[in-house]
């Protein structure tokens, strides 16, 4: 089977999006974030400090955008985060930073505003009630116009929602995010996990990655996703964990399960994993065994059901008798 590129199945996410009567109601609209227009960025401004300017002469930016999912009527927050260097991870402090954002129903760019950057290297950008939908939200550095890129999507109580966790479970173990972040090689997933999840982006599910990894790993995750073709958002890195591997996994999934649930009120259908960590997580959180898969040494554990190899035979049955999720491209 030829694997398909994220261009080519942008392209056919377009073509099903023109069979929109079947349903009683259109999918949020990924379209629109896919077709943005170009980006211009603003005029370049010095740095405010030298410390800064050498900063960016000598260190590459390690910049990230967390994502944000909020209920449709409710505003949000995005939080960015400026750094530099692979290593120190040396905040960006007392900068300026421009805020943009393109989405469901937009022609172009909006501009958001200008925020400085606290002592954590860090902006708290608000952004006023969007319809339901998808946006892209791009922040700039003046100092030297690096840049990165985060999600907003805003969701409808009810949304079906299909759950992933990244290392070992679509990667084929924990531990090749380290590759990732040395730059030594993309990670490798098991067979097929790109399929499944563009399955359920087809199907007009909600896809939400939530991984262990500290929030520092959310810029390489970003550029995994680009180079193996997957769709890109929701992303939920650990905000809290500063060390490679977080005593708290466990509890942080459990409370961001709980939240997309009780807070969001979102329709968890289905949760991907591999560790035990998450098979109690998402126990704990609330979703059911029976929809709980699992692939690698816990497969089957606990009730849970297993995955077996790769993804190829999970995909061809289980995932292509899922029913849509009630909307329509």
């Amino acid at each position: 089977m030829k694997r398909l590129t994220l261009s080519m199945l942008s392209a056919l996410l377009m073509v099903f999006s023109s069979f929109s009567n079947a349903q009683s109601h259109s999918c949020p609209d990924y379209f629109s974030v896919y077709s943005a227009p170009e980006f211009v960025k603003p005029a370049k401004k010095s740095f405010r400090s030298f410390g800064n300017t050498m900063l960016s002469w000598f260190h590459r930016p390690f910049h990230m955008v967390h994502d944000e999912l909020v209920k449709e009527g409710s505003s949000a927050t995005i939080v960015g985060k400026f750094d530099y260097g692979s290593v120190i991870h040396k905040d960006l402090e007392n900068e300026y930073v421009r805020a943009y954002i393109f989405g469901t129903g937009q022609t172009d760019w909006e501009y958001v505003g200008r925020y400085k950057t606290n002592s954590d290297g860090k902006v708290y950008v608000p952004v006023a009630n969007k319809v339901e939908g998808d946006y892209a939200v791009k922040m700039v550095v003046e100092g030297d116009l690096s840049e990165a890129t985060g999600y907003l999507t805003v969701v409808k109580p009810g949304r079906k929602t299909v759950l992933f966790d990244i290392d070992g479970t679509l990667t084929l173990n924990d531990f090749e995010a380290v590759g990732d972040y040395l730059g030594i090689e993309a990670a490798a997933t098991h067979g097929y996990a790109e399929e499944t999840v563009w399955a359920y982006v087809n199907k007009g599910y909600q896809v939400v990655y939530l991984t262990g990894r500290q929030y520092w790993m959310a810029k390489m995750t970003r550029d995994w996703f680009n180079t193996k073709g997957l769709f890109g958002w929701h992303l939920r890195t650990d905000s809290n964990a500063e060390n490679p591997v977080s005593p708290q996994t466990q509890a942080y999934k459990t409370a961001y399960i709980k939240h997309l649930i009780n807070d969001l009120e979102l329709d968890i259908v289905r949760a991907y994993g591999n560790a035990d960590t998450d098979i109690w997580a998402y126990a704990d959180g609330g979703i059911a065994k029976n929809e709980t898969y699992i692939i690698g040494e816990h497969a089957g554990q606990e009730g849970t059901q297993a995955i077996d190899g790769d993804y190829s035979y999970h995909l061809t049955t289980v995932v292509a008798d899922t029913p849509d999720a009630g909307c329509s491209w």
